[in-house]
């Protein structure tokens, strides 16, 4: 098997195949969670899945799409890998999808082959891994760890007001049993997740293959601020509780608070904002915005989420205003598997491709996944470190070696594990 490789044509072609749903005019991609294009992005999946691939498809209560393909002893916990293909407004194409492809492609290169593993495989595309208009990221995966809950869905919708419970009917899954999606950890016996890095560090280095060794915490939350709507022309300035001007010092104090931490890895955005009435003679009354703080460790978020609290308790007594606060998302830091960090850092080694080591700061399914068994993630380089715009890109080369390092990992990790 030392010789065996992924074919790097298929592969492109197959980026460009799935790259076609969504499409927009200005070659980003908008193939949001549950969206029409999103919808048809899934069946063209599990076509492929079905018939070019001959593998076992199913789509479980929380629309995650599964793959298997049976191995010698099916007693045996699975070996699973994947990622997802929604995107979010206007992204990429290489984004959670190239992990999808990738493990198209060794499922492809096993059968052509006539490899049969030791373990089950099963390739996974789960569902809603981006921020998305439900507010529900890492949907999928987070349903397979047991971390979301059938109350979770209760009342959810989006701008729109169409209930989630709908749309993942929509899209599959089953609202009515949906904590059957549920996997147990003993059903597992590893999850790899091929990525491509979103920032500069392997492409500085000109490294081709990164093993990540941790993934980075994330927090979120939607804070909104209410202060008092009135006339504009007719309150003086010294009259006014404006929620939006209050809201902008809370944003910045916000901002510097990330700026000033000592921990370069500790970052924060402001990346969802409404203004309530919203209209132009009228002093804003009501301000909701969605903030974000990642940080490699707990310690390092939670510093920066109180300095940033005793700011903003001192702009509300200034202005006027009141802050409510809803959690949305305390996703923990995750360390990855070391067994199979090193697997992949041999197999590369083996294969004659330079690695190194790095830590994830964006989140990935593969941490909600660490929770049920042994997990890692493969990076590949971005192109000047782009991500979630439609000039993301990773090249070709690049893709073929990781593309190798996933299939040879995933053999190894085949006779390594009992």
């Amino acid at each position: 098997m030392a010789q065996l490789r992924v074919n790097a044509a298929r592969i492109a072609r197959t980026i460009e195949e799935l790259g076609a749903f969504g499409l927009n005019a200005a070659d980003g991609l908008d193939r949001t969670t549950f969206t029409p294009a999103e919808l048809a992005a899934r069946d063209w999946l599990k076509a492929n899945l079905r018939e070019e691939l001959h593998l076992d498809v199913r789509v479980d209560e929380a629309a995650n799409i599964w793959a298997r393909r049976d191995g010698k002893n099916d007693k045996l916990p699975v070996i699973a890998f994947g990622s997802h293909i929604d995107t979010v407004p206007n992204g990429g194409k290489y984004d959670g999808a190239l992990g999808v492809i990738l493990a198209m492609e060794v499922m492809a290169v096993l059968e052509e082959n006539g490899i049969l593993t030791r373990h089950p495989l099963e390739l996974v595309s789960f569902s809603a891994e981006e921020p998305n208009p439900f507010g529900l990221s890492t949907f999928g995966s987070r349903t397979v760890a047991g971390k979301l809950r059938r109350s979770d869905l209760q009342g959810v919708a989006n701008d729109q007001g169409e209930l989630l419970t709908n749309a993942l009917a929509a899209a599959g899954g089953d609202p009515a049993r949906y904590e059957q999606a549920r996997r147990r950890p003993e059903e597992l016996a590893a999850f790899l997740e091929v990525h491509i890095e979103q920032g500069k560090r392997l492409l500085e280095r000109d490294i081709p293959v990164g093993v990540v060794t941790a993934i980075t915490g994330i927090y979120r939350e939607e804070v909104t601020v209410l202060g008092v709507a009135n006339h504009a022309g007719t309150t003086l300035m010294h009259d006014r509780c404006d929620a939006l001007m209050a809201a902008s010092e809370i944003m910045l104090a916000f901002e510097a608070v990330c700026r000033e931490h000592p921990a370069p890895e500790t970052v924060g955005t402001v990346g969802k904002i409404a203004n309530y009435p919203n209209a132009a003679n009228i002093i804003p009354g009501k301000v909701q915005f969605h903030l974000e703080i990642r940080g490699k460790t707990r310690a390092e978020i939670q510093e920066a989420l109180e300095e940033w609290e005793r700011r903003t308790a001192a702009v509300c007594i200034q202005r006027g205003v009141r802050v409510e606060r809803k959690l949305l998302l305390d996703q923990h830091p995750v360390s990855m598997d070391t067994l199979m960090q090193d697997i992949c850092a041999q197999q590369a080694e083996l294969l004659g491709y330079p690695h190194f080591s790095l830590g994830s700061m964006a989140g990935h399914d593969a941490a909600h996944m660490a929770a049920l068994t042994r997990s890692c993630m493969l990076f590949v380089p971005s192109l000047d470190g782009k991500s979630h715009c439609p000039e993301e890109e990773s090249r070709t080369h690049d893709i073929e070696k990781v593309a190798n390092v996933l299939l040879h990992a995933i053999l190894a990790l085949d006779e390594e594990l009992k």
